[in-house]
C-alpha cells in the first residue's frame, strides 16, 4: 500500500497540518482546541503507516501563532509517536519556529521539548505565517 500525503487545511481554530510520506511534516497556524484532548484518528493511523517505512531523514516543522494546553497536549503526543523514526536508525529533525516577541510559543516549545527528551532546534522568525 502506498502511503498517501495528507494535508488539513487550517481554521481559526486548528492548525494547517501537512503529513508528507517523503518526511515532511508541518504543523502551522492556530491550536486553539478548547475540550478534545484526542489527537485525530487520521494522524495516528497516518504515522503509524509511516512509522512502517519512514523516509531516510524526517523533517518536522512546526510553526504556531497560538498554541494553548490542550493543542500542546495533542502535539506532544503525536511527537512522541515520531520519535519512533530515531529507534529505527533514520533521523528525525524538529524545527519550532517562533517570532521574536512571542515568549508564549517558546516556551511552549520548551515545554514540549522537556516533555519529549527528542532535541528540538529552536528558529526565530519575523513572521510564522510566512513559513
Amino acid at each position: 500500500m502506498v502511503l498517501e500525503e495528507v494535508h488539513i487545511l487550517p481554521t481559526d481554530k486548528t492548525p494547517e497540518i501537512l503529513l508528507d510520506p517523503n518526511g515532511n511534516i508541518k504543523f502551522k497556524g492556530r491550536g486553539l482546541i478548547v475540550n478534545n484532548t484526542e489527537v485525530p484518528e487520521e494522524i495516528l493511523n497516518w504515522i503509524d503507516e509511516y512509522l512502517a517505512n519512514p523516509a531516510e531523514i524526517t523533517y518536522v516543522n512546526i510553526a504556531f501563532e497560538y498554541l494553548n494546553s490542550f493543542s500542546t497536549t495533542i502535539l506532544v503526543t503525536i511527537l512522541k509517536k515520531l520519535a519512533q523514526v530515531d529507534q529505527q536508525s533514520k533521523k528525525l529533525i524538529i524545527k519550532w519556529y517562533y517570532e521574536v516577541d512571542d515568549e508564549d510559543i517558546l516556551e511552549r516549545g520548551e515545554y514540549v521539548l522537556s516533555a519529549i527528551n527528542i532535541p528540538i532546534e529552536f528558529i526565530l522568525t519575523d513572521d510564522v505565517t510566512d513559513l
